[in-house]
């Protein structure tokens, strides 16, 4: 067995039908574990991969791990197995905890979000040199590069990736919803106004894609005395700028409260 998937939900579920889609790993080869069995028996229907118990992780090459951190010290004790490497997704579950707790260093780090579960997730991974000799971060690059783009990055930034990129669709959500919002109260009809603000993230971040800064595209927008200007105003004066802001920066320290918890 290549790889074993402790905990499949939506994260477990996207990059097992990513990995299966690209031809990264065949669906034999995978082992679903996960405390809701019918849901595990469903998905391996489905996919062709198999369900398995604990007392077959010893059998696996590889095992990510896609639980709550908070069970993970109990879990800890029958995941560690002698010879697999692993995959943790767990946010703020540093390296050095999943070393001590699984006795081994052959881990990585990985922090992706839910936009895996259409193919564009951000992904950052990270990981020992024992994990890099015996091959365990190039094979966690292939899986998530399977489900959207991959970054290497320090783990002292991990709990920053986290906040931003993790956290962010959430931000991103409230951001379309209160436009839709604003649409609504100027008349627009909610179906319409609710679309309008869903094409408008995803239009826009093709833009600023394509810009060296941001700003640039808002300066492109806003003319002198214009409408958008007007709106730009609006916006500083409620302080948007600065709550998302502060969003990032108590989703990070978050994260690393989690992480604490794990000490």
């Amino acid at each position: 067995m290549k790889l074993a998937i402790v905990g499949v939900g939506k994260l477990g579920l996207a990059l097992l039908e990513g990995v299966t889609a690209q031809g990264v790993l065949p669906p034999a080869e995978i082992g679903l574990l996960d405390a809701n069995a019918a849901r595990a028996q469903d998905i391996a229907a489905r996919t062709g991969a198999r369900v398995i118990t604990q007392a077959d992780l010893g059998r696996a090459e590889r095992i990510l791990i896609s639980l709550q951190p908070r069970v993970f010290p109990e879990a800890a004790e029958w995941l560690a197995q002698p010879n697999a490497g692993y995959i943790s997704t767990m946010a703020g579950v540093s390296v050095a905890a999943l070393t001590r707790r699984l006795g081994t260093k052959r881990v990585v780090r990985v922090m992706p979000n839910l936009a895996a579960t259409i193919g564009h997730s951000q992904t950052a991974i990270t990981g020992p040199r024992e994990a890099g000799d015996a091959g365990d971060l190039a094979f966690a690059h292939q899986l998530f590069d399977a489900v959207g783009d991959a970054y290497d990055l320090p783990e002292h930034l991990f709990n920053a990736f986290t906040g931003m990129s993790a956290s962010g669709p959430a931000y991103v959500a409230v951001v379309a919803e209160a436009l839709a919002d604003g649409g609504v109260r100027m008349g627009l009809p909610r179906p319409l106004a609710n679309e309008l603000a869903a094409k408008l993230l995803i239009a826009t971040g093709e833009l600023v894609q394509r810009r060296a800064h941001p700003a640039l595209l808002k300066d492109e927008v806003a003319s002198p005395g214009g409408t958008t200007i007007a709106g730009l105003a609006a916006l500083e004066a409620a302080g948007v700028r600065g709550g998302l802001i502060e969003a990032v920066v108590q989703a990070t320290r978050r994260g690393t409260e989690l992480g604490k918890d794990q000490d």
